[in-house]
């Protein structure tokens, strides 16, 4: 199936993902995860709730976690342009029979909860406490030291419709995946900030989150990551990498929190600004789709996902399957 035509002019204008929200079955494990070892900074904790922040941003947070008795994904929120966004966000979720609330959460403006057309929890607001810049005090810079929030990455059961969804909100595709066999889409990476993603689709059991992605300034930071996580007790949490991908150029390490979420550290991606900047096709069997240099990805990558609290996930309906390392 052809990814669909940009839309340019969608019903609200959506700038950028913002932050994910975590439950963590211990709270003291993943603030040394997060905090101490990948170098986030801590900007509130009160009520077993810890907000982070990374190096460059101003927003009081990309990232909370809540101490949970299961580990899953709360939601997935974005930032809209203006205050009347979200007016107009509220009208055309409800008109798609979608269910909307306004909730109250801390250091934000007005919130809109809905969710996608396969239930995933997504959020929108516009105002959130602006912090002073810390991106010049080097002496808080450690681990791998964070620059941002870059992206998330979802299983889903169906990447042609999760695209054509979003594609109404006005995601972009910059690069996809085609199963040759079937025409179907097995992969899709959409933005909206005008890097590689804000949002990728992946095929599997879903909707589950795959992973999140954060920025950082250089490979040489993953390195100084890889060498920190050896021998400090987190050998066990690399997953793969580090690598570059085909896809989207960039050069990566997927880890896993104490929890099992799934972190990827990324940098050296480009830029996709332009409205009508041609999308880049892969072939689902092409080996350096996965990786530039032609290794495969390990079966954990495509099997292990967060689950989103108290919502069920369906299987895949496209059994196609990329190369997977053994």
């Amino acid at each position: 199936m052809p990814i669909p035509a940009p839309n340019l002019y969608p019903p609200f204008n959506i700038i950028r993902l913002s932050h994910v929200d975590f439950g963590v079955t211990d709270l003291a494990a993943s603030r040394a995860f997060y905090v101490d070892t990948l170098g986030l900074q801590v900007t509130d904790e009160e009520d077993g709730t810890l907000y982070l922040r990374a190096m460059e941003e101003r927003g009081h947070h990309c990232m909370v976690l809540r101490q949970s008795d299961t580990a899953h994904v709360k939601s997935l929120s974005f930032k809209v342009y203006d205050e009347e966004q979200l007016d107009k966000a509220e009208a055309w979720f409800e008109g798609q029979g979608h269910r909307t609330e306004w909730v109250e959460r801390a250091h934000q403006g007005r919130t809109l909860a809905t969710h996608d057309h396969l239930g995933m929890p997504i959020e929108f607001y516009f105002k959130m406490d602006r912090l002073e810049p810390i991106h010049q005090k080097y002496a808080l810079y450690k681990g791998v030291k964070p620059l941002r929030i870059d992206h998330f990455n979802c299983f889903v059961p169906n990447v042609d419709e999760a695209v054509s969804f979003y594609n109404q909100l006005g995601f972009r595709v910059t690069e996809y995946t085609e199963d040759e066999e079937s025409g179907r889409l097995w992969a899709a990476w959409t933005h909206r900030k005008g890097g590689v993603h804000d949002i990728a689709f992946t095929n599997g059991t879903g909707p589950r989150l795959h992973h999140t992605a954060f920025w950082v300034p250089t490979p040489l930071n993953i390195i100084d990551l890889l060498d920190l996580m050896a021998t400090t007790g987190y050998v066990a949490n690399i997953e793969r990498g580090p690598g570059r991908h085909g896809i989207s150029n960039a050069f990566f390490l997927y880890i896993l929190d104490p929890d099992g979420h799934r972190i990827e550290i990324y940098c050296s991606d480009y830029q996709t600004v332009d409205p009508d900047l041609e999308a880049i096709r892969w072939d689902l069997k092409d080996p350096q789709r996965q990786t530039l240099w032609g290794a495969p990805a390990p079966k954990s990558w495509f099997e292990n996902g967060s689950v989103f609290e108290g919502l069920d996930t369906s299987e895949s309906t496209l059994g196609a399957s990329p190369i997977i390392a053994p």
